[in-house]
């Protein structure tokens, strides 16, 4: 059974009884070994320390950079996208 909790949500799934939230991944990076290395936690434990997988536990949260696409959705396809305005890096002069 799966529960979608609004529009562009992440599904809750229910198996045996239990059920499973998606859980936010953080990066660290091992100062001893240079081995990055990704956590999944709640994010009441966001601040916590990890250890290296390696053992080592002198490592460093990564501040992580997330993809977001425009349109995609089942309900867009075929739709033709709006023109490209503003935004970017030198604002939308260069179409990034």
């Amino acid at each position: 059974m799966t529960l979608r909790l609004g529009r562009g949500a992440a599904c809750i799934s229910v198996v045996s009884g239990a059920y499973s939230l998606p859980m936010p991944r953080y990066e660290f990076r091992c100062r001893a070994c240079g081995d990055t290395f990704e956590v999944s936690r709640p994010m009441s434990e966001a601040a916590a320390p990890a250890a290296c997988p390696q053992g080592h536990g002198d490592t460093v949260k990564l501040l992580s950079t997330v993809a977001v696409a425009r349109g995609g959705a089942a309900g867009n396809a075929g739709a033709p996208s709006a023109p490209r305005q503003g935004g970017g890096c030198c604002g939308g002069a260069c179409g990034c």
